[in-house]
């Protein structure tokens, strides 16, 4: 005997097997659809990259599965997903040899930077400047070794290298004295022991380390014994120096103004500050002997020499000894003579 059905769950059973063939037809046509995206994914295989064509009438979020159930048909066909590529339906579609030829002629020039040649009349320039100051330094040496020897003798140089002492390191003990003469020979070179604990070495500047000023260094002198030695070193002659106040402080010595020749202080050398220009401020000893001897001290990165100091210093006082020598014994400017 057959089963018997109401008509309501004949309904039911009739409805559910539209639904059926509807879902199987829809598959079929997707299908079709994604034979059609792949077989238009092929027509456009370049180089092993597939091309899908998303179409343009779906949402976001459609068209964010669209892309997923693409890249899952691919891997089961054994293609990588990187050779996928998806387009948007009515967009133009750009070759990808051009493609190919442009990234890699973008990644070139990302990777190699532009060089900057200067130019010939900058080069002119620069050779220009550096004959001239050859030829200016050439014509200041022959004025400078026709100086008498017993006015040579005159002249002593000084320079100090200091640490930080105190709290915070701002106070300054006397670390490294250096003295030379006329010709650049040295008179005197020391470290200097510091009873005082240290707060700050400053070594990057002064280049000295914490053993060079132990107090068990033996190679070291004493703070009163330097004084001593510069004492005896300067009676009687001309101090050289830039910025000697700092120096002479730390050295707790003191020398006649009219015997001191401090660059730092010398106008020509000094630069314009304020609104006006009127109040006169010094300058980097780094800075004035490179524009007037073309040499390079205190470089970057690198600790100061209180010797190689004291030599720029004389050197650079060299150069206008005569113009300022000349100043003073006419009672004119007494600038740099503090």
């Amino acid at each position: 005997m057959a089963p018997f059905f109401s008509k309501k769950i004949k309904a039911e059973m009739r409805s559910r097997k539209r639904k059926k063939r509807t879902t199987v037809g829809s598959e079929v046509e997707g299908d079709a659809g994604a034979s059609h995206s792949v077989k238009n994914a092929n027509d456009g295989n370049h180089n092993g990259i597939k091309r899908a064509a998303v179409p343009s009438n779906l949402t976001s979020k459609e068209a964010k599965k669209f892309r997923k159930d693409e890249r899952r048909k691919a891997r089961s066909q054994g293609v990588p997903e990187d050779n996928i590529k998806f387009i948007v339906e009515g967009e133009e579609q750009e070759d990808p040899n051009q493609s190919a030829s442009k990234d890699a002629n973008e990644s070139k020039n990302s990777k190699t930077p532009k060089k900057s040649f200067p130019r010939i009349n900058e080069l002119l320039s620069q050779h220009a400047a550096q004959k001239k100051l050859e030829e200016q330094i050439a014509k200041r040496n022959a004025i400078n070794d026709a100086v008498p020897q017993s006015e040579k003798e005159k002249y002593v140089a000084i320079d100090c290298e200091m640490v930080g002492i105190g709290t915070s390191g701002a106070k300054s003990a006397l670390a490294r004295a250096s003295a030379v003469d006329w010709d650049g020979n040295v008179l005197l070179d020391t470290f200097v022991r510091v009873p005082e604990r240290v707060t700050d070495f400053r070594t990057h500047v002064s280049g000295v380390r914490p053993k060079d000023i132990h107090i068990k260094n033996e190679n070291a002198m004493n703070h009163a014994d330097v004084r001593i030695e510069m004492e005896k070193l300067l009676h009687g002659k001309i101090l050289v120096g830039h910025a000697l106040k700092n120096d002479l402080s730390v050295l707790m010595i003191s020398h006649h103004r009219s015997e001191t020749r401090d660059t730092a202080k010398y106008k020509p050398f000094m630069r314009p500050s304020g609104r006006a220009g009127g109040k006169m401020r010094p300058r980097k000893l780094r800075d004035l002997v490179y524009e007037n001897l073309g040499l390079r001290i205190q470089r970057q990165g690198e600790g100061h020499s209180s010797i190689e100091d004291a030599k720029a210093s004389m050197e650079l006082f060299k150069c206008v000894r005569g113009r300022w020598e000349k100043e003073l014994a006419k009672g004119g400017s007494k600038r740099g003579t503090k």
